[in-house]
């Protein structure tokens, strides 16, 4: 689906695949606010700068069991570095969401949003949105979304030796 083209043409010519690439596109927009939404919630309410993540950590550390890899993910690493991970999930939410939204860097970023959500899940905060947006993650890493809407075709034109733009 490289060759995906929004014209009146080929969308006639090719009207599964365009609804495909159409919901798509729709998943992937709806997956950039969801981290967009997480960044305006962390900024709205300090995380980054405030004890807040410590005291989310803390409270979900008492809920697992003791010795479970989530309770020494939080104890050994979480904890004590409490505020660069929360710059380092805020400011990533904010350029996956961004990145994703422009279609911009798209599988790099979409690699990125899987390292976050495996980290989230690791640090005991998995539920069931997790599956799909691991899944959307794999998605976008292997798919050319960023090619059928965004900048990632644009710059790859220009610079067609670059990994960031395929």
């Amino acid at each position: 689906m490289r060759d995906f083209e929004w014209n009146n043409v080929y969308l006639k010519k090719h009207p599964l695949k365009a609804a495909a690439v159409i919901l798509f596109l729709t998943g992937r927009t709806l997956y950039a606010l969801l981290f967009l939404y997480g960044f305006v919630h962390k900024i709205r309410h300090g995380w980054m700068w405030s004890d807040i993540m410590t005291n989310h950590f803390l409270e979900r550390l008492h809920e697992l069991p003791s010795g479970s890899f989530q309770a020494g993910y939080l104890e050994f690493f979480a904890i004590p570095f409490t505020i660069p991970i929360a710059w380092v999930v805020t400011i990533g939410e904010l350029i996956i969401g961004i990145a994703l939204l422009l279609g911009v860097t798209t599988r790099i970023n979409a690699a990125f949003g899987l390292f976050m959500l495996v980290n989230f899940a690791a640090g005991g905060y998995y539920n069931l949105t997790i599956p799909p947006l691991v899944t959307m993650s794999l998605l976008m890493m292997v798919v050319p979304s960023g090619h059928w809407l965004g900048l990632d075709r644009t710059l790859n034109r220009r610079y067609p030796g670059s990994p960031w733009f395929r």
